[in-house]
């Protein structure tokens, strides 16, 4: 068995573990990254790029759908999916940004290790390579492995048929119809991919809201928004089980303590994510956890003695960007500098057609909290940029301390609020004052003055509202 002494080891080559690799070796430190699958983990192969590749094939398709609306008229049939193809395109995406990955570990000097890593010690790793064994030795160890689809004991749930969204993602069938269990980020964003592209969708949700962590407005404006588009809601419900029947799938659900039931072709379960850091081995190091989540400290210090963890595996939120922060901080840490997370600001995106996004607090939290806000809105219907891109729904909503005038969240739904929130994000960093944010000059014709105007709105002094 061969060996192999490093200064820092890590332990999964997702967005925290290889952002974690890449910047210890820039501070000069000896890496080895050990990952059984493929770089990038369920971000890049599984997750935000191949979910983001289907979801502009629907807004190409639908832009040619309402093609009339822009002066151009189109043959009988123009448009129609080749399904194979868009599953092409999505793989050859994945493969180019993988092979990025692959390049900057060279570049950087990380040693990748691919196989099954077993921790023995803090630091010892034993890692099953196609080669044989291989044991890494480390000063430093860092946990970044990360999270997979959630399937609940729901009866049926491993019925033929029934899809995670690991499944979705390799399958190029459009079903005539399906049913998604989840209206969290993963199913609305799989509801509007499918329903764009002509299947009949039922979004199925426990809570009485879809994107029940968001601000009700969104919730609202994009359930009223994805009914216009035929997307069915049942909410409030329990699903009891899953059934194979004659005609596809049936699926049980029980309501208000009356029980239904409807069939689709297919059923794709999206409650959510599991976390996969707490593996027998992980265990036996002593960690300290809480509910299946490695508990870190604000330098992504785990309770063991030179053990880190980053990304999905510490719980939270559990979103890639963060997990590239964390990546980064545990890294500078086990090298020896002081970075902290604490200070850390999160913006969260739902890729939907019209888009969603938000950053810190919205005006239930921050009353919650105790504050005395002001709250801004404008609506993209009077924003001229909009209008232009042929959209007249969302808005931009902002929150502030009374008192103070400092920013103390947002959130966006219409066209580009994923590109647009980062406007907010940084503000929301700063503590910016919203009178910072409403005199500042923006482009025009741009999306982005609608910032502006929600916040000078809040000051009572919007000019276009």
């Amino acid at each position: 068995m061969s060996e192999l002494a490093v200064d820092i080891c890590v332990l999964g080559a997702g967005p925290a573990g290889y952002v974690a690799a890449i910047r210890a070796a820039q501070l000069g430190a000896r890496v080895a990254l050990i990952e059984k699958g493929e770089l990038g983990g369920t971000c890049l192969n599984r997750g935000c790029i191949p979910t983001k590749t289907l979801l502009k094939t629907a807004a190409v398709y639908e832009e040619i759908a309402h093609a009339g609306h822009f002066g151009i008229r189109l043959c009988k049939d123009a448009a129609s999916v080749d399904s194979a193809a868009v599953l092409k395109r999505k793989d050859t995406v994945v493969r180019f940004l993988r092979s990025g990955i692959e390049q900057l570990m060279k570049k950087n000097g990380v040693t990748v290790c691919k196989g099954v890593g077993r921790i023995q010690s803090s630091r010892c790793v034993q890692v099953e390579t196609a080669k044989g064994g291989l044991t890494v030795r480390c000063d430093k160890l860092i946990l970044a492995a990360g999270s997979a689809p959630l399937v609940p004991p729901i009866p049926g749930a491993d019925t033929d048929g029934v899809l995670t969204s690991d499944d979705a993602l390799q399958t190029s069938e459009v079903p005539g119809s399906i049913v998604i269990v989840g209206g969290g980020v993963i199913g609305l964003e799989f509801a509007s991919y499918y329903s764009t592209l002509g299947s009949a969708v039922t979004v199925v949700e426990m809570k009485d809201r879809i994107l029940p962590g968001e601000d009700a407005e969104i919730s609202q404006a994009l359930t009223r928004l994805m009914k216009k588009r035929g997307v069915k809601f049942k909410l409030g419900v329990k699903v009891l089980r899953i059934d194979r029947a004659e005609d596809g799938l049936n699926t049980q659900i029980e309501e208000k303590g009356a029980c239904s039931s409807f069939s689709s072709d297919r059923v794709l379960i999206a409650v959510g994510r599991k976390l996969c850091g707490l593996t027998p081995d992980a265990v036996n190091l002593g960690l300290k956890e809480n509910r299946g989540a490695i508990v870190v400290d604000e330098h992504m210090r785990t309770s063991v003695g030179g053990v880190y963890a980053a990304g999905d595996a510490t719980g939270g939120r559990l979103l890639a960007h963060l997990a590239f922060a964390q990546g980064r901080i545990a890294a500078e840490n086990a090298a020896g500098l002081n970075t902290s997370a604490a200070s850390l600001v999160v913006p969260a995106c739902v890729y939907t057609e019209p888009e969603a996004a938000s950053v810190g607090l919205n005006e239930e939290t921050a009353k919650q909290a105790g504050f005395d806000c002001m709250v801004g809105r404008f609506d993209f219907r009077a924003n001229g940029r909009s209008l232009s891109l042929g959209n007249r729904d969302g808005f931009v909503k902002v929150i502030a301390d009374k008192s103070s005038g400092v920013l103390l969240g947002a959130c966006i739904f219409g066209p580009d609020a994923s590109e647009m929130i980062s406007e907010l994000t940084l503000a929301v960093t700063l503590k910016a004052n919203i009178t910072v944010l409403a005199d500042m000059i923006h482009p025009h014709p741009s999306l982005a003055e609608a910032v502006s105007e929600a916040c000078a709105d809040a000051l009572g002094r919007a000019i276009h509202k």
